[in-house]
């Protein structure tokens, strides 16, 4: 009676020791249904826009950090492999149901006296670790066993043996490639053998085998691990597996695991083994990822996310057929651009394409990619990153909307309050600067006044509009690019100023079928939100197009290399604080884009790097791949919209507004009018814009360009206009711009988004003149700040004024300056009106 009390006790504890395990652990388990990818029938083929197969899918398995989407099935991998691994691994695999008790006495044992419940594990068991709970990885805890056991019955009651062990193959860990881990039997009998997975003889497989459980250390001790190959074929021989002439035949087959050099006897027996080019493994690795390539695999990647919630996994693998809105001159033109992106040392980053018509993702690439595998994070669609400068378009396109105009002028000083941005170069003219300048040249003063004035709540409230999830508390740092956003995120919203203000969400899928032909899944139209008027839209992209072309290289222009022989572009760079991350963001009449360049971990990059110089040239080499072969277009032009010749650059205003007085603003909300008028400019008569030709399968939106000429245009007639004069609290008469002489940031932290997009030029304005000029300090041509520090500037040939407003109800003269009081009458040599 005394026993099976002492048996009743254990059973109960045991029964309170399972039921507290569960009610810790057992309550938020992963559904293995989440492993349904076992059942995969057969590879579902990607098709283009064109209807062109352009890649497959099949389900991935983790093993850790690590992911193998090539995986095989079972008749792909040798049946020695399969035999050597059940009877090495787990050589009850086909009797128990999940949990090998015996093998979890043994275990237990091993933990209490060695300190490590790591023994013990089935295949089924290991499938689970390395899948469903591989963010439990390398965990040596009760937890992680008690979840491997639960999940394990319930697999093994979900999927056959055979399913499982084929499982297994395809996500076991085999050793370190180098550049990239080797995962599954394929990456095996790759890296090892240079051999198909299917061709491995029972000696090959042997020895892959007892690499198993520690491959790395195994690899590297040929001789001293040899006879774990002749105990493993002894033991596959009592198991039934293979005979004993069989066994005696491998023992004696000479094998070469790459970057050995092995001498054999004729007894199996070795007479030398050199390890000597371990560097071997990751060679051959690469060989075989060099032949796939991986194409495409960042779109192929997005596809998936974006169907996962719609049609299931099943759905997904069971072999059907994916219509996409993928341009495949696209993509392959952003993955050439990513290879042959000249990159800062350890700098990798991400690139999308998108059509401004539908929102249809064109292209997609996640990393800087290499000859090896790419990795899995895709930093075109899952990363989000503060957009610097970038942001800056947005803006001004919601200031035009509320009525500004480009020639409106902003002062260039700090910032009264807590709240201390600072220009790029850490100068400020005291001016007031054009909008279109200011933009031009990315201030961060005059953008930070136009936020102001605005107001950051209305600010946020067309971010959201636009797609973005903007922060709780950004403040006005919000308007020179604390946002944080992916590329495809930025592309889409850049493509509102191509589309006429219409915001479509990016889509890449268009219609699933399945093996039958049935039809599973079609996208309904894109519907799309408007969140410009088609000619705020239009003034937005005319200021982009400006900092595309307003300035030559020379002249300090931030986005000259964004150029497209024969289109149109318009675009913005965007730089953060200590140089963390570069972007590009541009569109053209077919083709919106974005590119980001940073860290993967983030920390900065180098001094030298800019975003006119690092990201921009990847996205133009991306976009002008993808319109190689279009006839060019332009953009479609709204009515309602005349052009005037401002500062020699010409600028597109509203009809109704083009010949209003410029309005000067400080950020206070109280803009003065000036008498001051940009001359008129009637716009020149394009040719007709050729016909473009339609993209297959998708109905395009018609560009016309109705005569919108590029910016820098300048007018040679006589200005019968009011003259320029001085604006409320300028220092002196405006025109001037920063002259690129100034120092690269460094030293003082600054503001997030402040940092330069570009590396210095010379200062000149868009009509290719040097606009350095006085700043109320005198006559040196220096720029002095608040604190009356100084920073020496060359000397700057004859400056252009640049347009601003007067309090001063006295109306000048044609060709009079009016000075503020105290400040000295300008000389001939100072300032000279335009003629």
């Amino acid at each position: 009676m005394k026993f099976f009390n002492v048996l009743g006790g254990v059973l109960l504890i045991g029964a309170v020791g399972v039921g507290g395990a569960w009610y810790a652990w057992g309550r938020d388990l992963p559904s293995v249904s989440d492993l349904d990818v076992l059942e995969y029938s057969g590879q579902t083929r990607v098709y283009d826009r064109a209807g062109s197969l352009v890649g497959t899918l099949s389900p991935s398995l983790s093993s850790g950090g690590s992911v193998n989407r090539n995986l095989l099935k079972s008749s792909q991998i040798s049946p020695w492999l399969q035999k050597t691994v059940v009877t090495s691994e787990d050589r009850r695999f086909y009797q128990h149901h999940g949990v090998d008790y015996i093998g979890i006495v043994r275990g237990l044992v091993k933990g209490v006296l060695q300190n490590d419940l790591e023994g013990g594990s089935s295949i089924t068991q290991q499938v689970v670790k390395n899948t469903l709970l591989a963010e439990l990885e390398g965990a040596r805890t009760a937890e992680r066993k008690f979840k491997e056991a639960i999940l394990a019955f319930q697999l093994e009651r979900n999927f056959n043996k055979d399913q499982i062990l084929n499982a297994y193959l395809n996500v076991i860990y085999w050793g370190d490639g180098g550049n990239s881990d080797i995962i599954g039997a394929a990456g095996a009998a790759h890296a090892y053998f240079r051999k198909e997975p299917g061709e491995l003889n029972l000696a090959e497989s042997v020895y892959l085998t007892t690499l198993i459980p520690a491959p790395n250390s195994r690899y590297r001790s040929f001789q001293a691990y040899r006879p774990l190959m002749k105990d493993l074929l002894a033991r596959m021989v009592e198991d039934g597996k293979v005979t004993q002439a069989e066994a005696d035949a491998a023992w004696k087959t000479p094998i070469y695991p790459a970057g050995w050099r092995i001498g054999w006897n004729d007894d199996g027996s070795l007479r030398s083994a050199v390890l000597e080019r371990p560097s071997r493994l990751g060679e051959n690795l690469t060989l075989l990822e060099g032949v796939r390539r991986y194409p495409n695999q960042y779109y192929l990647q997005a596809v998936e996310k974006e169907l996962l919630p719609i049609i299931g996994r099943k759905a997904l693998y069971a072999g059907g057929r994916i219509y996409t809105g993928m341009s495949a001159p696209a993509q392959a033109a952003a993955e050439q651009a990513s290879r042959t992106a000249d990159l800062p040392g350890g700098a990798t980053l991400g690139a999308a394409l998108v059509r401004p018509d539908s929102g249809e993702v064109l292209a997609l690439v996640g990393q800087k990619l290499t000859d090896g595998r790419p990795d899995d994070w895709n930093n075109a669609t899952q990363a989000r990153r503060q957009v610097g400068s970038s942001i800056k378009p947005l803006l001004y396109t919601l200031a035009l909307q509320r009525g500004w105009k480009q020639s409106d002028t902003v002062l260039d000083a700090p910032i009264s309050g807590t709240y201390q941005p600072m220009n790029y170069d850490r100068r400020w003219t005291g001016r007031y600067v054009t909008m279109r300048y200011s933009l031009d040249h990315s201030l961060n003063l005059p953008t930070v006044r136009i936020g102001q004035e605005l107001g950051v709540p209305t600010f946020e409230a067309k971010l959201r509009e636009l797609g973005f999830t903007p922060p709780a508390d950004g403040g006005l740092s919000l308007t020179i690019g604390t946002l944080e956003a992916s590329p495809l995120q930025m592309a889409a919203a850049y493509a509102t100023f191509a589309n006429g203000g219409l915001y479509y969400a990016p889509t890449l899928v268009r219609k699933v079928e399945d093996p039958r032909g049935k039809v599973l899944y079609a996208r309904p139209a894109p519907k799309p939100r408007r969140v410009w008027d088609a000619q705020s839209a239009w003034l937005g992209l005319d200021m982009l197009r400006g900092v595309v072309n307003d300035l030559t290289a020379a002249q300090g222009g931030l986005a000259t290399r964004a150029q497209i022989p024969g289109w149109p572009v318009g675009g913005k760079t965007g730089t953060t604080n200590d140089i963390k991350d570069l972007w590009f963001a541009g569109v053209t009449p077919t083709v919106a884009g974005a590119v980001w360049v940073g860290r993967q971990e983030g920390g900065s990059l180098p001094s030298w790097a800019y975003s006119g110089e690092i990201p921009t040239p990847v996205w133009q080499q991306a976009v002008a791949g993808a319109l190689a072969g279009q006839v060019p277009s332009s953009f479609r032009e709204p009515p309602g919209i005349t052009y005037r010749v401002v500062r020699q650059v010409n600028m597109a205003f509203r009809e109704t507004e083009a010949d209003q007085d410029v309005v000067a603003r400080d950020g206070s909300g109280s803009g003065t009018r000036s008498s001051f008028f940009p001359r008129r400019n009637a716009p020149a008569q394009a040719a007709p814009a050729p016909t473009q030709a339609p993209d297959p399968q998708v109905q395009d939106v018609p560009a016309q360009d109705t005569g919108t000429p590029d910016a820098q245009q300048t007018d040679t007639q006589p200005d019968t206009q009011q003259p320029d004069t001085q604006g409320p609290d300028a220092a002196s008469q405006d025109g001037s711009s920063l002259d690129g002489q100034s120092p690269e940031p460094g030293g003082q932290d600054l503001p997030a988004g402040t940092a330069p997009d570009g590396p210095p030029g010379n200062g000149q304005d868009g009509a290719g003149q040097n606009s350095s000029g006085q700043n109320g300090s005198g006559q040196d041509g220096s720029s002095q700040d608040g604190a009356g520090q100084s920073f020496p500037d060359p000397a700057p040939p004859e400056p252009l004024p640049d347009p601003a407003t007067t309090p001063d109800p006295v109306t000048p003269a044609p060709n009079e300056l009016v000075p503020l009081p105290g400040t000295p009458d300008p000389s001939p040599n100072e300032i000279q009106p335009l003629n």
